[in-house]
């Protein structure tokens, strides 16, 4: 019998066709793409990307920590990884800040850094805010490839979209995470986090300093850039 409240399949046939379109449109501008249908295929896919050896960082990235990336390259114990945002059980930075920042630096040398992006348009560019720069940095270069996994919620029209997106949604939203998981008060009083929206505030603690949209690479850095698109909902 037919589940008429189900309609799992036909949003996966969905996801995927416009992921199939935003692959076409990164290999035009030399990254490259691939769709994979769930969490467990993503961590397969981005495993099989860091061979034996090389020095792997990662990015702050709910989506990471949502298909268990991590725990799989400490599991294998092939891999050094560099990770800023290590926490204890109860949410806290394990880290001093002095470290932490230590760790940022040192993600620049990696060979490999996975993340994620905030938002990925139908022509293939790839959008992303930072408060502290350190993830957008080494997005744009740096690390000798760049891995980035996005769940097909992320997929949007243009960088306009994008953009409202952003600061409409993910922002406050990451704002608020920091604040409720890591016990960071700092931004406890930011506009996003109180009211939900977004003023363009001046806050000290402002999450979106650092606006980066990347269109493409050289022909030297063909390839540097892959992006795993996942037909789930991952992230913010």
């Amino acid at each position: 019998m037919i589940d008429e409240t189900d309609i799992r399949p036909e949003k996966e046939h969905y996801f995927e066709l416009l992921a199939q379109q935003v692959i076409k449109n990164l290999q035009k501008r030399k990254m490259n793409g691939q769709y994979v249908a769930d969490r467990n295929q993503a961590v397969s896919a981005v495993l099989d990307m860091i061979p034996p050896g090389v020095v792997v960082a990662r990015g702050d990235s709910l989506s990471l920590e949502q298909i268990g990336l991590l725990p799989e390259i400490i599991k294998r114990d092939r891999n050094k990884l560099i990770d800023p945002f290590r926490t204890d059980g109860d949410g806290h930075w394990t880290d001093t800040p002095e470290v932490r920042e230590r760790m940022m630096r040192e993600s620049f040398f990696a060979d490999i850094m996975v993340t994620s992006t905030n938002a990925v348009t139908l022509d293939g560019k790839l959008v992303s805010i930072d408060g502290n720069g350190n993830r957008v940095a080494a997005m744009i270069y740096g690390p000798g490839k760049l891995i980035l996994v996005a769940g097909v919620n992320k997929i949007v029209k243009d960088v306009n979209e994008a953009l409202e997106r952003i600061h409409g949604y993910a922002a406050g939203v990451n704002a608020t995470r920091h604040l409720l998981k890591h016990n960071d008060e700092i931004f406890r009083d930011l506009p996003c986090v109180k009211t939900g929206g977004c003023v363009d505030c001046r806050h000290e603690w402002r999450i979106c300093n650092y606006t980066v949209i990347i269109e493409g690479a050289l022909p030297k850095h063909k390839g540097r850039i892959h992006v795993v698109l996942v037909g789930e909902e991952l992230g913010i």
